[in-house]
């Protein structure tokens, strides 16, 4: 295929990579891809060359402590993070599930609850992001509920949004907040002290012992908004942004925390953190969907009341306190998951992983699932060095473009244009792991290196700097990884290290065509555009 590659393509490569690719006025170039022919347009050519892409098993574990949930980072205050809990059984992957574990903070250290605090309720908030224009609100209705010691007339407005169908995946109704299936959620006491120094506690597999059982509610994808005032005076009495929540064991919150008013277990974060280890939050279901939420703006409210002598006369009043779960004040948190890979497709393919002629599917899963390698072999090397060496015609682009296996994958579950990354790798030799090293030129340039067909059958990341280092013999080494997730932005509008990506809570994943059947149109290969100045 030939195209006419116009001055403004030549002047965008040379704003991205600089001095790097500079363009050239004499007749001969000295190194590959130097001239992009700023004087005059370039007539190029499209071709196709062979990669080798292989599986990277994971083996099903990934850093996914409180520095890996972050899903953007303030620069200036707190950042915000992102948990899952949930669980999605499919042939493909098999069965993934999504447990949620927190410290707790007292609000306020010391906290003094009174003479005989009593407690009255408790109920986890969580708080999913919600499709604010689509509310179901039949209207309030007047009914009468107790306030400390009296009946009081109320009038009570209750308003249901759906979540949103983004922060889901798995077996979903169409639509957003629909759900294929309920989740029970439940809450359970934590036994295991969470040190955030110890590596332990920093990986999904991570084992910990559970205590009590202090609540569990059913999670119909939906989320509540409450509004209740009294009817005597139109004050309020009850206000609550749109929430799922959860109702806890109030006698365990009376022993564990109001029998111990000003005792040293309250007194400050490191005694308390040690005393009440926290709370996972997980769900019976092997089967249904992944719901991600943030856990930032979890709390625990406790409802109690203390007696009150008003010129003798004792009274009740009713007051709160909440446990806060937020990463900000130091709170050690960890996403663990489990996996049962039994009869899964990713079973098979990882127990033969092909690391000579690469993989005939290639699976990409987040949340410690596995990913791809891919790698330009010495023929692709050697054809490339020709273009110049033989025909003078240098790199004026290179896209390594992989398809979904739609044998496979037919988009059976939501997929997104922009929940993929490609990173140089260094092999760590104490762990025997491949891990990401750095960007790609094209990242660190700022170039908008991944697009995606319409319909997503297709995937291409620009790496023309990467290939032109490789072929120059200047690259560490000529493989990259393909993984699931995105790179993690800054509020100042960038990247904020290569580092920080969303795998740890991931959601999607995916099957691609990979490099092993050379007779398949669709294998992964490498596009590159090449020319000469006219």
């Amino acid at each position: 295929m030939t195209h006419t590659v116009k001055r403004t393509l030549a002047i965008l490569f040379m704003a991205v990579f600089g001095s790097t690719l500079l363009y050239n006025c004499e007749p001969d170039v000295d190194s590959l891809g130097e001239q992009l022919f700023l004087g005059d347009a370039a007539e190029g050519n499209i071709s196709s060359h062979e990669l080798i892409a292989y599986n990277i098993n994971n083996n099903d574990t990934i850093r996914s402590d409180a520095g890996r949930l972050v899903s953007l980072i303030n620069t200036s205050g707190v950042s915000t993070s992102t948990a899952v809990i949930g669980a999605f059984n499919e042939g493909q992957f098999g069965m993934q599930k999504a447990s949620f574990l927190t410290q707790l903070r007292m609000s306020t250290d010391n906290f003094d609850f009174g003479t005989a605090p009593k407690m009255d309720s408790v109920v986890l908030v969580m708080k999913p992001v919600a499709v604010t224009d689509s509310v179901s609100a039949p209207g309030a209705k007047d009914e009468s509920i107790m306030i400390g010691t009296d009946n009081v007339p109320v009038s009570t407005d209750i308003k249901t949004y759906p979540v949103s169908y983004f922060t889901k995946y798995g077996k979903l109704k169409l639509g957003a907040g629909g759900s294929h299936t309920l989740l029970n959620v439940k809450v359970d006491e934590i036994t295991t002290f969470l040190d955030g120094n110890s590596d332990a506690f920093k990986r999904s597999n991570v084992v910990v012992s559970t205590g009590a059982a202090l609540g569990a509610s059913v999670f119909n994808g939906k989320v509540r908004a409450v509004t209740i005032t009294k009817k005597s005076d139109n004050s309020s009495v009850f206000t609550s942004d749109p929430s799922f929540r959860i109702r806890l064991d109030k006698d365990f919150f009376q022993t564990k925390i109001l029998d111990k008013n000003k005792k040293p277990e309250l007194m400050d974060a490191a005694n308390f953190t040690r005393y009440f280890n926290g709370i996972r939050l997980s769900v019976d279901e092997t089967d249904g969907y992944l719901l991600q939420f943030s856990p930032d703006t979890m709390e625990i409210v406790m409802y109690y009341t203390n007696e009150k002598n008003d010129n003798g006369t004792i009274t009740r009043p009713q007051s709160t306190f909440k446990l806060l779960m937020s990463g900000g004040i130091g709170n050690q948190r960890i996403g663990q998951y489990a996996y049962d890979r039994t009869n899964s497709a990713w079973k098979t393919a990882s127990s033969n992983i092909n690391t000579t002629d690469g993989d005939d599917k290639l699976y990409t899963q987040g949340m410690g699932g596995p990913s791809i390698a891919v790698k330009i072999p010495e023929q692709t090397i050697i054809d490339l060095k020709k273009l110049y060496n033989e025909k003078k015609e240098a790199i004026i682009s290179a896209k390594i473009r992989i398809y979904t296996d739609l044998s496979s994958w037919n988009n059976n579950y939501r997929k997104t244009a922009s929940n993929l990354t490609i990173s140089p790798y260094t092999l760590n030799t104490a762990t025997n792991l491949l891990e990401v090293s750095g960007f790609t030129a094209e990242q660190t340039a700022g170039f908008p290196w991944i697009k995606s067909a319409e319909d997503l059958s297709y995937y291409d990341f620009t790496v023309t700097k990467t290939v032109k280092d490789i072929v120059e013999g200047t690259a560490a080494n000529n493989t990259i990884i393909i993984n699931p997730g995105q790179f993690v932005p800054t509020t100042n509008n960038t990247l904020a290290g290569y580092r920080f990506t969303t795998r740890a809570f991931a959601t999607e994943r995916n099957v691609f065509v990979g490099s092993f059947d050379k007779t398949n149109p669709n294998r992964i290969q490498l596009k590159v555009v090449h020319g000469i100045k006219k």
